[in-house]
């Protein structure tokens, strides 16, 4: 994203979030955080201290620094690039809502359903949005009942896929290709979030698009699709998607006909409105070559240059540059709004 901005248009002011939740002023470096399969980077604490405005009546950015507080500027607009909870779930959002702060993306309520798995299955659902079957289980319910969701969870059939309800990237994951595995999977999960998804498992390709709101009114914009190819994984797992860890082919445009895209389009648009139409979303689906599912909806998909919303934009006819600027300007505009 550093790289990617228009530097003769915006200028940039990189705040880091550190495991403890510090705000810290970082250095505008794309280098700094590219991303390496031996080091993941991190945000670290370098004594910096950023201070959001005190009131909705300013949108100044000050920091606190070895040198004293000092000013950052007026901010025009936040892009919050922030995977999972608390960064995509809507919490983020609400700080900013507060500060009456413009921000890139989906909103409060747009983004805590995006990241709660079971209320988007749910919405979309009742929004005639093909889903995949799926059981939400929490421990509680388990510990109550075990026989009672056993049943409900074998009903999917084999394999299944046990994720937790609200994360992202595909952390906490598991594929259960037999119920001995089940237990394992459900404590993986669990030590992400305290309810857990059980998904059947479907047979099909997965093709993923992005989605942009209309211009003036006009009907929700929607990428070409991408296709992931699995090929010596189990699925499109954490290390596939930011490390380009192998045995996963990422094809774009995928391979599809006009009557199929046009489908497949056609219902990443009615799942974008259905949960809010706001910013910008990757829906991803399993396609069994008759029907489209929709898997799930990303309110902040990946950015990183193998990641498959860019590539989406890009193989539309947008490049990386515009589809960034594009981003900051919808939410420049709609803080003005």
């Amino acid at each position: 994203m550093l790289q990617a901005i228009d530097r003769e248009r915006f200028r940039v002011i990189p705040v880091g979030i550190t495991r403890d939740g510090v705000f810290v002023l970082e250095d505008d470096d794309p280098a700094k955080f590219a991303l390496d399969a031996t080091a993941l980077p991190a945000v670290v604490d370098n004594g910096t201290r950023v201070r959001w405005p005190d009131s909705a009546r300013t949108h100044e950015l000050r920091v606190i620094d070895a040198a004293g507080e000092r000013s950052l500027g007026e901010v025009d607009v936040v892009f919050p690039i922030l995977h999972g909870r608390f960064g995509e779930d809507g919490t983020v959002q609400g700080m900013l809502e507060l500060l009456g702060l413009p921000y890139v993306g989906a909103g409060v309520l747009m983004s805590a359903l995006g990241m709660d798995k079971h209320a988007t299955k749910s919405i979309l659902q009742s929004a005639g949005v093909p889903v995949v079957p799926w059981v939400a289980v929490t421990r509680p319910d388990l510990d109550r009942d075990r026989d009672l969701w056993e049943r409900r969870i074998r009903a999917l059939g084999l394999p299944v896929f046990v994720k937790p309800n609200r994360a992202g990237s595909s952390v906490g994951v598991s594929k259960v290709a037999e119920w001995t595995e089940l237990d394992a999977a459900l404590d993986v999960a669990f030590a992400e979030d305290s309810t857990v998804l059980v998904e059947q498992g479907v047979t099909g390709r997965e093709v993923e698009c992005g989605v942009l709101p209309g211009r003036d009114g006009a009907p929700p914009r929607v990428s070409v699709a991408g296709e992931i190819v699995v090929t010596g994984r189990e699925f499109y797992d954490f290390e596939a998607k930011y490390l380009d860890a192998p045995g996963i082919d990422l094809v774009c445009p995928a391979p599809l006909g006009d009557g199929e895209l046009a489908e497949m389009q056609r219902i990443a648009a009615r799942a974008f409105e259905a949960l809010g139409g706001e910013g910008l979303a990757r829906v991803d689906f399993f396609f069994t070559g008759t029907e489209f599912y929709v898997n799930e909806v990303n309110t902040m998909p990946g950015f990183t240059p193998i990641s498959m919303f860019p590539r989406c934009w890009i193989a539309s006819g947008m490049t990386y540059p515009e589809l960034v600027t594009e981003l900051i300007e919808a939410g420049i505009e709609r803080g003005q709004r």
